[in-house]
């Protein structure tokens, strides 16, 4: 994989600044999703945050999703790239599966549930349904923007 870095040449109009999250799309052997209810806004999402800046995606993955919900993850591939055009934050999101722990919610987390994939749809915004509901087919890693509302057409 290719990455551009910007060196702050004076020919560059601005230097971007994107925040990196990871998120886990963790699938039982039953084929529920894991989900958490967000203390902050309400919203069904995956759990997931802030990647640390000297932390691997993978061990980001792994921390976050411990953090919110109390189940431990293996992570097994990146199933989707998104970003969030408006906030400039870019998501990556991997498909992992439970190895153990037990359910409970955090500071971050009002609710954490095991949904099917037509509760996600239901009870999701589009930006974040799409985002498990991608993690369940083998055509990713997927890569998405949105303004933070709903998914922007592709550019050709």
């Amino acid at each position: 994989m290719l990455l551009y870095m910007s060196t702050g040449s004076p020919q560059a109009k601005s230097t971007p600044l994107h925040s990196v999250s990871v998120a886990g799309a963790v699938i039982r052997e039953d084929g529920r999703l894991l989900a958490i209810r967000r203390a902050d806004n309400g919203t069904w999402e995956l759990p997931g945050g802030v990647l640390e800046l000297t932390e691997p995606p993978e061990a980001g993955v792994r921390r976050e999703v411990l953090e919110e919900t109390g189940i431990k993850v293996e992570v097994e591939e990146l199933t989707g790239v998104y970003k969030n055009t408006t906030r400039g934050i870019v998501a990556l999101v991997f498909r992992c599966k439970p190895s153990g722990g037990t359910e409970r919610t955090s500071e971050e987390s009002t609710a954490v549930a095991w949904l099917t994939p037509e509760e996600v749809a239901a009870q999701m915004s589009e930006v974040y349904a799409i985002r498990l509901l991608d993690a369940l087919d083998d055509a990713g890693p997927h890569v998405r923007s949105h303004d933070g509302r709903q998914l922007l057409k592709a550019s050709a």
